[in-house]
């Protein structure tokens, strides 16, 4: 009985140990969703540690927001399929109210800047749908960078 037990365990710990080689993060899928995006449509974008790509068009004035700003933005959001899911010519916000792919991207231009942010799941809304959003999704922001204040 004894010999079953153990021979039972060391199978469920050989079948765990092997299973975890074959999994893959939800970060690394989108992270090749991404380069597949910048590959077909012959994009170069920088890349952040956090999985956050993006591209400069404007580096706008050399004041740069923090977390702690509150920005005025103008912004188009989609898929990466092209659909639009959201825009606004005019939105206010604490930046730290907002996704991370924002809070990470916003402060690499200052106003007047115009930054494409493309945003892992993984830094927008995870595993659950938000909305129109279907969960793990990965998203593209055009953002203009209006105006920030730090009070």
């Amino acid at each position: 009985m004894k010999k079953n037990i153990f021979l039972l365990l060391c199978l469920l710990m050989f079948t765990v140990a092997c299973g975890e080689k074959n999994i893959v993060s939800q970060a690394d899928v989108d992270k090749q969703i991404i380069l597949d995006y910048l590959e077909a449509n012959q994009l170069e974008a920088e890349s952040l540690p956090s999985g956050l790509y993006y591209i400069i068009t404007e580096a706008g004035n050399d004041e740069r927001p923090t977390v702690e700003s509150t920005i005025t933005v103008s912004y188009t959001g989609r898929f990466l399929s092209g659909s639009k899911f959201d825009e606004s010519e005019f939105f206010t916000g604490k930046l730290s109210d907002m996704i991370q792919g924002w809070q990470l991207g916003i402060p690499l231009i200052g106003e007047g800047g115009r930054i494409t942010l493309i945003v892992p799941s993984t830094l927008a809304y995870g595993g659950r749908s938000v909305g129109n959003i279907p969960a793990n999704s990965v998203l593209k922001f055009d953002v203009r960078l209006l105006y920030f204040s730090n009070e």
